[in-house]
């Protein structure tokens, strides 16, 4: 047993408390007055209610604060399907993200259901518990599917982090990144390495950011994605690229843009070096990247180096997005998530990077300073900014785009309110 295995397994039963989660009444029930108005028969009033009219339940029950974060265990982390219980460890950190970062409730639910459609039934029945739903680590291609009809039936938020999380961020440090070398997205060739759910979503937010279609190439395990190529799914195929190159190789010379979403050490030091100048390397994979860091940064001095892990600089972090972007869908009781919200989300961490840190983010990282340029293109999570920069861009864009059942006219106050909300949990830094 390793040293890190040795640590996060204390971590998980330390002081003999198994898990990461727990419910806490915010309610007193001390005597019989509270016991009989917390349960029966005063819990009758605001039953009937909600029975007249189901807008109360946001009035009387936790339903616009709480969020499930869903997953029946097909793809977990980079772990694959290890099956619905063994990803439980994973869904309730998901639901101590979501308290720490952004005061969101959260129940984990682990759904022993493979078949797509049964799976659809189960969570689109759960709808009247919730404010929002997170899918997470369900496999591809079903995954697209999956979410795809909870939001045709669902009137609330459904989120699939592992598509759309990673595509936000990654596009935030994309957009940097471009400015810091001088080039513009329309211009860049970009390649996609990787055409999971986290791939396909980064092409599709990489082109409505403004890569151009003829720009990018996505290529899987069995090379570059093209037009004629026998047997793609239909996301695959939406994405097919004009080009007669067929392997990560070819594609890569002369491109100036790297988004790796696939596996270690599949790019060499021959390919790095093919690319254009000041080369941008989205390296994701975890916890060994597709180059290391090191390698790249000692082949190129010119490279933009990012990657998913927390030990190098530009960490592409799915908690800069998730509690964030439900955070703002929440508050305006948004029906959905839609691709302006979350180009929102993308361009509010944009800019939130070019700003001076603060005393918290220091602290949080050990003194350690942070300055916009190529180490720093995307925020630290532990920036207590993000929050307000994210989610009010996020709340935003839904009552731009309609989807806002309540709201916001005082934007103001809705920030401040956000800063009082989350300081208790910045004084403990």
């Amino acid at each position: 047993m390793d040293d890190l295995e040795k640590r996060a397994l204390a971590y998980h039963c330390l002081d003999g408390r198994p898990g990461k989660l727990c419910v806490e009444a915010t309610k007193p029930c001390m005597t019989a007055e509270d016991l009989s108005l917390a349960y029966t028969p005063g819990v009758a009033k605001p039953v009937l209610r909600i029975e007249k009219d189901a807008e109360d339940a946001y009035r009387y029950t936790n339903k616009g604060n709480l969020v499930a974060v869903i997953s029946n265990g097909t793809a977990i982390l980079g772990l694959g399907d290890r099956g619905a219980l063994a990803s439980k460890p994973v869904m309730e950190g998901k639901g101590v993200l979501f308290k720490r970062f952004a005061d969101i409730d959260v129940f984990d639910i682990e759904i022993n259901e493979k078949d797509p459609d049964r799976l659809v039934d189960i969570i689109a029945s759960l709808e009247p518990t919730f404010g929002g739903i997170n899918l997470e680590d369900i496999k591809g291609p079903e995954c697209f599917r999956i979410e795809k009809k909870l939001i045709e039936r669902c009137s609330i938020p459904v989120f699939h982090d592992d598509q759309h999380g990673t595509a936000i961020i990654a596009t935030a440090g994309l957009m940097n990144a471009a400015g810091i070398v001088g080039k513009r997205l329309d211009e860049m060739k970009v390649v996609v390495n990787g055409a999971g759910a986290a791939g396909i979503s980064c092409s599709r937010m990489f082109l409505a950011a403004g890569v151009r279609r003829e720009n990018l190439v996505i290529c899987d395990s069995k090379g570059a994605i093209h037009k004629g190529r026998e047997g793609l799914t239909e996301e695959k195929a939406s994405l097919a690229a004009e080009t007669g190159k067929r392997t990560l190789a070819e594609v890569l010379r002369g491109a100036d843009v790297f988004m790796g979403l696939s596996v270690k050490d599949c790019v060499s030091d021959d390919m790095l070096l093919s690319m254009n100048r000041d080369p941008i390397v989205f390296a994701m994979a975890n916890p060994d990247p597709e180059i290391t860091y090191e390698k790249a940064t000692g082949l190129r001095s010119d490279v933009i180096m990012a990657t998913g892990r927390s030990d190098y600089p530009n960490q592409i972090n799915n908690v800069l997005g998730f509690p964030f972007i439900f955070r703002g869908a929440l508050d305006v009781r948004a029906s959905r998530i839609t691709e302006n919200m979350k180009m929102a989300a993308a361009r509010a961490l944009a800019l939130l990077a070019k700003e001076p840190v603060t005393d918290e983010v220091r602290k949080a990282y050990g003194g350690q300073d942070f300055s916009f340029g190529r180490n720093y293109i995307v925020p630290k999570p532990f920036d207590p900014r993000v929050i307000e920069y994210e989610a009010v861009a996020v709340a935003k864009a839904a009552c731009e785009d309609g989807v806002a059942a309540a709201p916001i006219t005082d934007w103001q106050a809705y920030r401040e309110g956000l800063r009082n909300r989350m300081g208790k949990y910045w004084k403990k830094i």
